[in-house]
């Protein structure tokens, strides 16, 4: 047994000052990730925060348009909530994807972006793992990496961010909001989670002790369609092979607004810059489409046994595109 303490915050200022005031503490939303962790070994907190009660799990219209999401918004309610379903359906088919129902009951918005990798080394506390400690190596480079990263990999880490819903708030523009001991800040979702280059311990921009108390979406462009698709192994409670989260505006026949993120591509939420510029302004055609990918694509570095990921998100991604111009 490894005890540790238990803590229920009555407000998030209590929650980061606890935090602060014990050395090893860690924030406990639904737990769908943490417990697991726990349970294997990977994660010791001192002292769990319990945040879940905490007065963040609404979601509300902001005055321009967009949408606030409460860091404790259940994933079943927020993908289940009219506006984002009429809104932002990407967000709402990306939620669904992930885990089962009944993880989805209880698995927080917050918790879902700060997740960690489902890499079994990772997992294995018998085997080295930059990120679970750093300097011991990463051994999935040469291992088991059939489902481990293509795009911005090191080194030091191979791994993959397992999360949907990060992947459909990197193509919505979202933008995260931040509690800590210094106070308040905000991060583009585009920029929260991290490449590993040489710190791969560091998922995300987050700072140690700060909280995440909501997510921010921008009103959606004019006139613009959004949608998720995702290949898995198994068509419930399995992480995305490839995945991708696609929002466009057509405009007499031509592109007016792109954005294109992949998600189990990278050991982030890949937001594809490079192909989003060669759609603005092009026809909205399948030629179009296809050498907008290839262009993302071609910065892709498969390892041994995954090669098949860049077919499969170019795939993903061009019948996404192609679907939503067909609809404009």
């Amino acid at each position: 047994m490894k005890p540790f303490g238990y803590l229920r915050a009555r407000s998030a200022e209590e929650a980061v000052r606890e935090y602060a005031a014990h050395p090893g503490a860690g924030f406990l939303g639904g737990g769908t990730n943490l417990v697991d962790l726990m349970k294997l070994g990977v994660e010791t907190p001192t002292l769990l925060i319990d945040v879940s009660r905490l007065p963040l799990d609404r979601v509300t219209d902001t005055d321009d348009g967009g949408l606030r999401i409460g860091a404790t918004v259940r994933n079943s309610d927020l993908a289940a909530h009219p506006v984002v379903r009429t809104r932002y359906p990407a967000l709402s088919q990306a939620l669904l994807s992930g885990a089962c129902g009944q993880l989805r009951n209880t698995a927080t918005t917050g918790g879902n972006l700060l997740q960690r990798t489902r890499c079994p080394y990772f997992q294995d506390t018998s085997k080295p793992c930059n990120k679970r400690e750093p300097g011991t190596g990463c051994p999935a480079v040469e291992g088991a990496h059939r489902e481990l990263a293509v795009l911005g990999h090191s080194e030091h880490c191979v791994a993959t961010h397992p999360s949907d819903l990060a992947v459909a708030l990197s193509a919505l523009d979202a933008t995260v909001h931040l509690r800590g001991p210094d106070g308040e800040r905000t991060v583009p979702a585009t920029g929260f989670h991290r490449l590993p280059g040489d710190t791969p311990h560091r998922d995300t921009e987050a700072r140690p002790g700060e909280l995440v108390t909501e997510v921010v979406l921008p009103p959606p462009p004019d006139g613009a369609a959004s949608l998720y698709r995702k290949a898995r192994d198994r068509a419930s409670f399995a992480f995305a092979l490839a995945s991708v989260a696609a929002v466009l505006s057509v405009r007499r026949g031509r592109i007016e607004h792109a954005a294109l993120a992949f998600g189990g591509l990278a050991h982030r939420p890949w937001r594809a810059h490079t192909a989003e510029a060669a759609l603005r302004g092009a026809p909205a055609a399948p030629g179009t489409f296809e050498q907008a990918v290839d262009a993302e694509l071609a910065a892709a570095r498969p390892l041994r046994d995954n090669a098949y990921k860049v077919g499969l998100a170019r795939a993903l991604a061009v019948d996404a595109l192609t679907e939503l111009a067909a609809d404009s």
